[in-house]
């Protein structure tokens, strides 16, 4: 099929990467009516939702957690049969300051935070509600408008915004945790949409997080079993798409054994935008940090904090307390918790290390924090790590979004799900995979219809509205 045929004459469309965003791609465009195959280069489906095993459910590989404003993947577990499976907890949060927790869930617990003075903390307060108290007077609409702030070193921003005590007191800890040498380069339109991504919150108790019962492993194996196993391959390597007339016509995969060409309608690729470059050219120039998490399994917990930002020298960049968020009884009774570091550059010294070397680097370090602390006392631990985990939202971000749609830009036919899209912005997330995955399909759809158009209320760029809640993590 070469030419724009109509919703009765289904489309054959590849899909590059099994990760949720491909799967999700798969799972709307079958909905669609179309004929799907999905190639996932690695032995696994599910990406960064892998899992470990332990004496109980599995435990992600990477930290996963929803907010409430993430809505498609709540709808999406309903279509699947989960919808009774997602549960909202309270995840609570606090600060690790001068070897002290202070816990920063309710208001009275925010107000005795010793690091802020009373004023700090209502400035703050007025940014996190949407509020723009500059000059003693309240403006509703300041923050609006994202792009307004996306060229505001992200510095600049908050001490206009706020006070100075509140940068480097507050944020900046937060801040070099998750951007670490590239902070500076940040903007304030990224914190911006983060504080508007953070989920709402209970006022007596914290701040409200949703988890699939079982993991979100789960997920993944209802969508491979909506889309159908006999569709998806691993082992299969995307190494070619082809356009010879304007419009993507076949693509080439490598495996064990031997090259393979398949003729399609239309491509989605859903991987990161390197894969995109090599297959088609197309360069984008967003750069990607990395990330090293280890889960670890104790005999007990070392604090009641689900989230622990950490304001001292550490060794890593946060302490998330698994078990602290979901019972540890649907884990056999073993306590599990995330030390994790994001990584600018493959030459840093955590990433240099080896497996062994990261566990012994960071239980020494968890026992700075934490003196009771043994690491002889620990059940097991497990590294992972992977180079491109979240993109580095600098400056003038927005422009550099790839396109879903690339037919312009590439061929026609060929569409973007992955990282680098605009679902993927203020934050990661599954839920932008998800979004992803579900815009691309929705426009291989429109095509095949013969309409030829995006979806009705949809585009490349972030939504612009602001509906601030809490920005206070450096996930």
């Amino acid at each position: 099929m070469s030419e724009n045929t109509s919703s009765s004459d289904p489309a054959t469309v590849g899909i590059v990467g099994g990760g949720i965003a491909g799967l999700a791609a798969a799972y709307r465009s079958k909905q669609h009516g179309h004929e799907v195959q999905v190639f996932e280069a690695a032995d696994d489906i599910g990406g960064l939702a892998a899992s470990y095993e332990t004496r109980g459910d599995p435990i992600e590989r990477f930290y996963h957690h929803l907010s409430k404003s993430e809505e498609t993947i709540v709808e999406l577990a309903e279509d699947l049969g989960l919808g009774e499976a997602i549960e909202w907890r309270v995840g609570k949060n606090g600060y690790y300051v001068d070897g002290e927790v202070h816990p920063l869930d309710t208001p009275w617990e925010i107000l005795a935070y010793p690091h802020l003075s009373l004023y700090d903390t209502f400035r703050l307060g007025m940014l996190t509600l949407g509020v723009d108290f500059r000059g003693g007077y309240p403006a509703f609409d300041t923050y609006d408008r994202l792009e307004d702030f996306e060229d505001v070193p992200i510095r600049e921003f908050v001490v206009e915004h706020t006070t100075e005590r509140v940068y480097e007191n507050f944020f900046d800890p937060l801040l070099d945790a998750k951007f670490g040498s590239r902070t500076e380069d940040v903007s304030a339109a990224w914190l911006l949409g983060r504080i508007k991504f953070r989920g709402e919150r209970d006022p007596l108790r914290g701040e409200v997080l949703g988890y699939l019962e079982g993991g979100f492993h789960r997920l993944v194996a209802a969508l491979i079993d909506a889309v159908g196993r006999e569709n998806i391959t691993t082992g299969a390597r995307v190494t070619d798409l082809d356009a010879p007339s304007g419009h993507v016509e076949t693509l080439t995969t490598a495996t064990e054994a031997g090259t393979e060409t398949h003729d399609v309608d239309a491509v989605v690729v859903a991987t990161m935008p390197d894969v995109l470059e090599s297959l088609t050219g197309y360069a984008c120039e967003i750069d990607f940090q990395g990330t090293v998490c280890a889960v670890v399994s104790v005999p007990e917990p070392l604090t009641d904090t689900y989230w622990l930002n950490i304001a001292d020298d550490s060794r890593f960049g946060a302490l998330i307390e698994h078990t602290n968020f979901v019972p540890a009884e649907r884990y056999g009774g073993e306590h599990l918790l995330y030390c994790a570091s994001y990584v600018q550059r493959p030459e840093e010294e955590l990433w240099q290390m080896d497996d062994e070397e990261v566990e012994r680097y960071w239980l020494d370090g968890i026992a700075d924090l934490f003196p009771d602390f043994d690491p002889g006392d620990v059940n097991w631990m497990e590294v992972a790590r992977n180079p491109r985990t979240a993109p580095v939202y600098e400056r003038g971000y927005l422009d550099m979004v790839v396109p879903y749609d690339l037919s312009e830009e590439v061929a026609a036919g060929v569409y973007y799900a992955g990282m680098a899209s605009r679902a993927q912005y203020p934050e990661r997330s599954l839920d932008g995979g998800i979004v992803a995955g579900f815009e691309c399909a929705d426009r291989v759809s429109a095509w095949a219809a013969g309409t030829d158009r995006s979806p009705v209320g949809s585009d490349d760029r972030p939504d612009d509205r602001l509906d601030v809640v809490d920005p206070g993590r450096a996930d």
